[in-house]
């Protein structure tokens, strides 16, 4: 007698992701002309196909307990299997990541203010190069602040990083931040901010989506993963994915959008299933509603 099929959860494991009739991802550039343990380290977050699915967990240096993060280890834990990287203090890194873990960390290095003070942008470099290779990072992120006070200061603090990472092996991902200002999040403000940190030599940019993305993707000479912003409903956060790297991005950086969720792992295989393996917005949505039920 003929049986219902269960849909099987095969396709959401987070195998050596492959990517069949679609297009080419973004090219992996500026890493031929650096030395083999950056690139070695490049590659573990940016995977064979080019694509990356980050998990961001480092909202506590400027927020600190945010809902649903107020204890790390338990939001982290049941996601590492499923993500490309994990973007994260060294705080929440020794505390909350078991050292047998071999999902590779970007480590974020930049800090100082938080959110009760008068300004976000007058960041500084926190945490040393000779930490993140003591931790085993696969690379460093901070943040830029670019129309502001402390816009030179912070883009030099990105000078200063690169040089170190150039040194040291160890790539570097500048992020574009906005602070308390969401309303920059445009065509021409990003393509400002992504262009500036490619050319001070950002290995890797973290930006938002915005209208007209594929202008700043193509202004851009690093490769460039999306910031998932503030929580929305799931099916927008899969939206906002499946138009990232169909307008050219590597990847997501995604923090609140999995770990806020009603169903965070269910969310974290749709959003691979969008990056690694070509689903539309469709059936990534279907797969999260196959997988909340189970």
């Amino acid at each position: 007698m003929a049986t219902s099929r269960r849909p099987s959860k095969a396709r959401a494991s987070p195998p050596e992701p492959a990517r069949i009739n679609s297009p080419p991802a973004r090219e992996v550039r500026n890493t031929g002309a650096h030395g083999w343990g950056l690139h070695n380290r490049l590659s573990r977050f940016l995977r064979p196909d080019g694509r990356t699915v980050m998990l961001a967990v480092d909202h506590g240096y400027f927020l600190g307990p945010t809902s649903r993060l107020e204890v790390p280890r338990r939001a982290v834990t049941p996601l590492l299997p499923y993500i490309d990287s994990l973007m994260c203090t060294r705080g929440v890194l020794r505390s909350s990541v078991p050292p047998e873990s071999t999902t590779p960390v970007v480590l974020r290095v930049s800090g100082g203010p938080s959110v009760v003070g008068p300004t976000l942008a007058d960041e500084h470099i926190t945490t040393a190069m000779k930490d993140a290779l003591r931790l085993n990072c696969s690379g460093v992120g901070m943040s830029i602040f670019v129309g502001t006070a402390h816009e030179s200061q912070t883009i030099r603090n990105l000078g200063d990083l690169v040089t170190e990472g150039e040194e040291a092996g160890m790539p570097v991902l500048a992020i574009t931040a906005v602070g308390k200002e969401l309303e920059k999040r445009d065509a021409r403000y990003l393509g400002l901010c992504t262009r500036i940190a490619a050319e001070i030599g950002a290995h890797v940019v973290k930006t938002y989506y915005c209208e007209g993305f594929d202008k700043v993707v193509e202004g851009c000479m690093a490769p460039i993963v999306v910031a998932g912003g503030p929580k929305l409903p799931e099916k927008e956060a899969l939206e906002l994915t499946y138009n990232s790297v169909t307008a050219g991005a590597a990847g997501v950086d995604m923090g609140r959008n999995i770990w806020q969720s009603e169903h965070p792992v269910a969310m974290v295989q749709a959003v691979r299933a969008i990056v690694h393996d070509d689903h539309d917005v469709k059936e990534a949505w279907q797969l999260y509603g196959e997988l909340s039920r189970d």
